[in-house]
């Protein structure tokens, strides 16, 4: 009800805005005038009379008065029975689009007055506005989900407004959303619908109309309003309405990119992908879409994904086997019934695991499943180039299991097996592999998961138990006896330009037939390729993926459960070519030239050429107000131009186009746009035509065109080409000046992207109409593309060009074209085809032939390829050419000479081939010189060579050498001249080698002094020696004081070295090595000094540098140090340090040294001012080994800070109390005697000292009298000592810095006993103040040995207050006020670092240092950014 109330309302409103046009008032008049006319000419009767003599047409025929011969005739009447079916629904195909036709016409009439009348709008209503402006505005709509709106607009403006929609600011589309938007322009009115609103929908709209005046603009919003069922107000962007059900079947389907065939590998991944339109595009209604392999339909599973929806529908194969080999099939249920789409997929073989092995059985399955055993078959692989299968093991694999368990233990002859053994009620899969001679294939996909359960008996078809075991067992009906016999003849016939139909006859004896196998060859190979991988069932095969133009051979094998079956007889070779058929129609037809009686049309040529070449035409002729056709050229046209003559000025006519081959003539054009016959009288030229493209690349293309027929009032003078991406309107001109030429090369193009391009010619009056539009061109090269390549023939030296085209048929021409001139039958080239290569061949080449020469072959893609040929490239292949018409014996290398051993001298050349004819002479100042005493003359065809030795070359050899050579017709001469200062030193030479072939009779050095370095910077001194026997002595020398190594030089190895360990410049001076025994003495002396130094501080630089470490942080008391750690450091080393990209030299703040381990620079009393990069370089006169450190932020800080720490606890270190010396490890003592333990302390300031025995204080008595003179003496005085004061003593000696706990043991023993032996105790380290310890850092570790703890056994204490004399004060050294001293049970060491030492039975002095402490652990920070290296 909705859509009767509104149409009249809406039809309504659109008549009153129409009304309001000045525009529609005058297309009304003209309407009305037009109809009057109409009426009076001819009569509605009159014209359904002939619209009913139309429909009773007969089908189409050739007329009568087209003179063919008797040839022509039987081809065509053999064309006209194929096609003669086709013709009768080709005919009602022509009657619609007279229909359509005629109506156009009277629109482009009416169009035309209203145009006309528009030129007179001045006298019906004054002078219009030039600037644009909306007569009628747009209006803003409220609409439901699902429902169509429409926006419409008048618009006035002179010249007529561009008018232009956007939702929002962002352009409208119809293309970039099929279906959704329609923008129509109709008598000034302008519309946009949208289609089936949705909430995205909702936007403000807006209409910009614009001309060289200005630009006007009208918006309107249109909002959405959410559907039934929801809360009735406007929905929001984003939103996803809820829709009813609507089944898929409703929704109209149009597939767009479809897959092709595809290639795949076992083990890979393939997708099908087919792109599609649909309307309406719900999101929650996806299409219907189903897949089929082989008719059989697919089901998603783990091997198959299945996806449609978002404009697409695809099925990926992610793990393919040759099981999925097949043709696949896409059906799409749409409104219509249904749309399909199939392509076959070919899988190959993977590599093979051992080279030679078959490929992979496949289609494995499992039959007569039973509790105990389980029949398993499978299709055997096929064999082409590899050995015949032998045999096949069954795998099989219980589920959950990882393990294979081969089933059978010989190989299997037949593709069935029962695999036995099983557990009842487990699942298992099984798998096959095949074996030959070579090896075992790749194993099979494996089934699906097979339950081993007992069925009915009866279902035991093929297997029965014989003694024991389970065999297969052929029932007489399936006669399977064997293989079956080989398929019968095979034919094969052309089908496209890049596949072959074959077709065979099956075999007589079947046997159980599986399928087939086809293989091909190139003629002339004898390589079999295989074409399918899966056996095919039917007798009728395409083969995909041929090389265009190339000639096959095909055979056939047959498959069972046996094998393969003898190959069938080969095919006769077919060539790769399309199959022959007609033409298809032509297209484009354009006007190039009218004069008034006769118009000049011009067409392109047919998309396919039906495998043979078009040579004929056919123009036929009518007027646009009648439906039937004339016959414009009873003799065929060659050329796609042609001009009608005879024709009726002012008269609108229509042509059509038919093109002819070998196949006969093909389906007419579609009628032409009527074209009024009306004499071109303007000044500037005609539109060009023909435009076509050559040397297409993903980056450039040339543009090629015909000069246009009308010129105008003056000659051409140029061309303008204009160029748009295809789908646009914005063109852009590539030429700012007119080229003379008709060619033009475009570059600087996006690879993949469509261009369309359209070319204006020039002369002296302007510019003119441009020609139309040409074809889409992909800027994309053709697969396998080459150019043209220059060269010269080996045999003849001519200088030529060739092509060797990527694609072929058997029409195709090569086009050689000179500056895109076609070069034709011009005497000065020679144009020679063989198969797929063409060859330009220049008979006398000059400057006249220089040029950019270029070739199209005809019947293809657009297969071309061009060259320019330049001076200097000419020059070059011109004196190639010559050398090969004028032959000569080329020479590697010309007459040289060498002085051998013993002082003989060898004259000799080289060729760069020698026949076995070949002649040759020396002749020596003049004179012929053969072999014989004192010469030797020889040569060597293999390698070319021709040589003479002089076995004693004297002052009377001086002169000039010459060596003449003949071989067959080439010949050649090689000339030395040896005189003056060269054949002084050739003479100088000879007569070394003849005191060093001496000097070699006895022992002597092979290779003098050298030097190598070894990984760990030691520097090796190397020679090597020969001839020599164990009574050979070998000695060292450095500046002639003899060198002893620690290893006696061994002569009899052959190589006796000399290590100089840390090398340093102490190490500079002459090394002379001597060799010398019974039969001479032989010297090598090598100095090293100067650049031989510096060599090898270069080496040992690089190992250095190569081994250097990251800059490592380290604080001292004294300031930061970075240190870089390497294999050997010497100052010699060229090393730089730097900060902040500056050098830095040696200072009192900045000080740099090493040691062999490391180089360090240290920063001392560091502040703000030192933060930053420090680099050290190390350069080894090659390149420069870098490492930085970033001391700055956080890593400064904590590098500060530890500075500070260490500075402090150095300066505790100084001042705590410690025992300088005096106190014993152990004292024995006779009773009754004066014991005085004295010792010296120190400490600033000066340390408090207290005395303990057994790990109680002592305090001072008259038995035990403590004293401390003079803040240094410390003494304990034991008057009168009894058994009692036995013990174990100590002093602990302490101040605000920290302190010392030191042991003494005292034994007491009665006089007339015997002195026991001494028993020594441990003296306890220092115990420094208490300062927190850092972590330790990752960096080197301290050089200082860490003691072990004290193993010493101690008594038990008593529960006093008793200090533990091993463990550190914690107090900090600045609070000296409070000292605690930790109370222990045991006094053994605890500290991790103090300075414990092991028990010793006999120390080597009575008083051991007492104050050994570990150093503070270093604090190594490494640089917060990577290292430059």
């Amino acid at each position: 009800m909705a859509s009767k109330v509104t149409a009249p309302l809406q039809k309504k409103k659109r008549v009153n805005h129409i009304n309001t046009d000045y525009r529609s008032l005058h297309s009304k008049h003209v309407v009305q005038q037009h109809s009057v006319r109409k009426s009076s000419s001819t009569s509605v009767r009159q014209v359904q009379v002939q619209a009913r003599e139309a429909m009773a047409e007969p089908a189409y025929t050739i007329p009568a008065f087209r003179q063919r011969n008797a040839e022509e005739v039987e081809e065509y009447q053999r064309v006209s029975t194929h096609v003669g079916k086709g013709l009768a629904a080709i005919q009602e195909e022509l009657h619609r689009m007279r229909i359509q036709t005629k109506t156009q016409v009277d629109n482009l009439a009416i169009q035309r007055e209203v145009q006309e009348m528009m030129t007179k709008k001045v006298d019906l209503y004054g002078e219009v506005r030039k600037l644009p402006d909306f007569l009628v505005a747009l209006r803003p709509h409220a609409v439901w989900e699902k429902t169509p709106v429409k926006l419409f607009c008048t618009v006035q403006g002179h010249p007529r407004p561009l008018v232009k929609w956007f939702k929002g600011d962002v352009p409208i589309d119809p293309l970039s959303a099929p279906g959704k938007y329609k923008i129509e322009n109709k008598y000034g009115v302008h519309s946009l619908i949208i289609s089936r609103c949705v909430v995205s929908d909702t936007a403000e709209y807006s209409a910009r109309a614009t001309n060289q005046y200005g630009t006007a603009t009208s918006t309107a919003t249109v909002t959405v309003k959410r559907a039934a069922g929801g809360t009735g107000v406007s929905c929001q962007l984003g939103l996803v309405p809820h829709l009813t059900d609507i089944h898929p079947s409703k929704l109209e389907i149009t597939l767009l990119e479809r897959f092709r065939v595809t290639f795949g590998v076992e083990g890979g991944s393939t997708s099908l992908v087919c792109t599609m339109v649909v309307v309406p595009d719900l999101p929650n209604v996806p299409p219907l879409a189903q897949w089929y392999r082989d008719d059989k339909q697919l089901k998603p599973s783990p091997l198959v994904e299945m996806s449609v929806g978002r404009g697409s529908a695809r099925l990926t194969l992610p793990h393919l086997a040759k099981d999925d080999e097949g043709l696949y099939t896409l059906r799409m249920f749409t409104k219509d019934g249904t749309a399909e789409h199939s392509a076959y997929l070919f899988v190959e073989d993977a590599a093979p695991s051992v080279p030679g092995a078959p490929g992979a059985p496949m289609s494995v399955k499992a039959f007569d499943i039973n509790k105990d055993y389980v029949l398993v078959a499978w299709k055997p692989p096929n064999t082409t180039n590899e050995a015949p299968i032998s045999g096949y093991f069954v795998d099989r694999r219980e589920a959950g299991s990882d393990t294979w368990v081969q089933c059978n233990d010989s190989p299997v002859k037949v593709c069935k097996y029962p695999a036995h053994g099983l557990s009842a009620g487990s699942t298992y899969h099984f798998r096959v592999r095949a074996v030959n001679s070579a090896g075992i294939s790749r194993p099979s996909r494996k089934t699906g998961g097979v339950t081993a359960l007992d069925p009915a008996e009866s279902q035991r078809l093929q297997v029965v138990k014989i003694a024991g075991k389970y065999d297969i067992v052929i029932r007489d009906d399936d006669d399977l006896e064997g293989v079956p016999s080989a398929p019968g003849q095979v034919v094969a016939t052309r089908n496209t330009k890049s596949s072959v139909l074959v077709h065979w006859d099956p075999p007589r004896q079947p046997k159980g037939m599986m399928g087939y196998y086809i293989d091909a060859r190139a003629a002339g190979s004898k390589t079999w390729l295989p074409c399918n991988h899966k056996p095919f069932k039917h007798t009728k095969f395409v083969v995909h993926a041929l090389v265009p133009g190339e000639t096959y051979v095909f055979r056939v094998q047959a498959v069972n459960v046996f094998g393969l079956s003898e190959e069938s007889q080969e095919s006769s070779p077919v060539a790769v070519e399309p199959a022959l058929a007609t033409p298809s129609a032509p297209f484009g037809i354009t006007l190039l030239s009218c004069d008034g009686s006769s118009m000049t049309v011009a067409w392109k040529s047919p998309k396919v050429c039906g495998g043979s070449k078009v040579n004929a035409y056919y123009v036929d002729q009518r007027d646009a107000d009648t439906l039937g056709w004339k016959e414009v050229n009873a003799s065929a046209v060659r050329e796609r131009i042609c001009t009608v003559e005879n024709l009726k000025e002012g008269t609108f006519y229509e042509f059509k186009v038919q093109a002819g081959n070998l196949a006969g003539v093909g389906v007419p054009s579609a009628p032409s746009a009527p074209m009024k016959c009306e004499a071109w009288t303007m000044a500037e030229p005609g539109p060009a035509s023909d435009l076509s493209f050559s040397e297409v690349r993903g980056h450039s293309l040339v543009v090629l065109w015909k000069a246009p027929v009308y010129s105008g009032a003056g000659p051409v003078t140029g061309y303008l080409v204009d160029m748009a991406k295809l789908g646009s309107s914005d063109f852009v001109t590539l030429n700012q000046e007119a080229v003379a030429h008709r060619y033009l090369q475009v570059s600087h193009l996006e690879e993949g992207e469509s261009y369309v391009f359209r070319v204006r010619s020039v002369n002296s009056s302007g510019v003119g109409k441009a020609s139309q539009l040409s074809e889409p061109v992909c800027a994309k090269a053709l697969p396998g593309t080459k150019e043209i390549a220059g060269g010269v023939d080996e045999e003849t030296g001519d200088i030529f060009l060739s092509l060797e085209a990527c694609e072929i048929c058997e029409t195709s021409q090569f086009v050689w074209s000179k500056n895109y001139t076609p070069v034709g039958d011009c005497p000065r080239v020679a144009v020679s085809t063989k198969g797929r290569s063409s060859r330009l061949t220049f008979a006398n080449p000059d400057k006249d032939d220089l040029g950019r020469y270029s070739v199209v072959v005809t019947d293809t893609d657009g297969v071309s390829g061009s060259h320019t040929l330049t001076e200097d490239a000419l020059n070059s292949m011109l004196e190639l050419s010559y050398a090969i018409r004028h032959p000569i014996v080329p020479l590697k290398h010309g007459l040289n000479y060498e002085v051998l051993e013993k002082g003989h001298v060898r004259f000799w050349l080289q060729a760069v081939k020698l026949s076995a004819a070949a002649s040759y002479r020396f002749i020596v100042n003049d004179k012929e010189v053969t072999s014989g005493e004192g010469h030797k003359i020889s040569h060597d065809a293999a390698t070319g060579i021709i040589q003479m030795t002089v076995d004693h070359f004297t002052r009377a050899n001086e002169g000039t050498y010459t060596v003449q050579i003949h071989d067959g017709k080439a010949k050649n001469q090689s000339s030395l001249v040896l005189v003056g200062d060269v054949f002084k030193a050739a003479l100088k030479e000879a007569e070394f080698q003849r005191k060093e072939h001496i000097r070699k009779q006895g022992p002597h050095f092979s290779e003098y002094l050298y030097f190598t370095v070894a990984d760990d910077c030691t520097v090796m001194l190397a020679c090597k020696v020969a001839n020599v026997k164990k009574e050979t002595t070998f000695h060292w020398f450095k500046d002639e004081d003899e060198v002893v190594p620690d290893a006696a030089p061994s002569v009899m190895s052959g190589c006796c070295t000399l290590p100089v360990p840390l090398f340093s410049r102490k190490d500079q001076g002459v090394y002379k090595a001597t060799l010398s025994d019974d039969r001479g003495k032989d010297t090598s002396l090598f100095d090293i000094s100067g650049q031989v130094f510096d060599d090898i501080i270069n080496a040992i630089a690089q190992i250095a540098g190569s081994s250097a470490s990251e800059l490592v942080l380290q604080c001292t008391p004294e300031g930061i140090r970075l240190q870089c750690y390497m294999t050997y450091y010497t100052e010699e080393m060229k090393t730089v340090w730097k900060h902040r990209d500056s050098k830095i030299a040696s200072s009192e703040k900045m000080r740099i040294g090493g040691t062999a381990e490391m180089a360090w620079m240290q920063i001392c009393d560091p502040s703000d001012k030192e933060k930053g990069h420090y680099t050290i370089e190390i350069c080894d006169g090659a390149q420069t080994h870098a490492r930085t450190f970033d001391l700055s932020g956080q890593a400064y800080t904590d590098a500060y800070e530890e500075y500070l720490r260490l500075k402090a606890a150095a300066f505790a270190e100084k001042n705590r109390g410690r025992v300088v010396g005096g106190l014993p490890d152990v004292v024995t003592i006779m009773e009754k005697k004066s014991l005085s333990l004295t010792c010296t302390v120190w400490g600033e300031p000066t340390p408090e000292v207290t005395w303990f025995k057994n790990e109680q204080e002592v305090a001072s008595s008259e038995h035990t009298k403590i004293t401390l003179e003079a803040g240094k003496f410390a003494s304990l005085v034991i008057t009168q000592v009894t058994p009692e004061d036995s013990g174990k003593y100590s002093i602990n000696v302490r101040n605000k810095y920290g302190g010392e706990f030191v042991e003494i043991t005292v034994s007491v023993y009665k006089q007339g006993e015997q002195m026991p032996e001494p028993k020594l105790g441990q003296p306890k380290g220092a115990t420094p103040a208490s300062t927190p310890m850092p972590p330790k850092s990752p960096g080197p570790p301290s050089k200082t040995p860490t003691p072990a703890p004290s193993k010493t056994p101690t008594p038990a204490p008593s529960k006093s207050q008793t200090p533990a004399p091993s463990v550190k004060s914690p107090t900090p050294f600045s609070t000296p006020a409070s000292t605690p001293i930790p109370k222990s049970p045991t006094p053994g060491c605890r500290s991790p670092t103090p300075g414990c030492k092991s028990p010793t039975p006999t120390p080597k002095s009575p008083t051991p240092p007492r104050s050994v402490k570990s150093p503070t652990p270093p604090r190594f920070m490494k640089s917060p950014t990577p290292p430059r290296k």
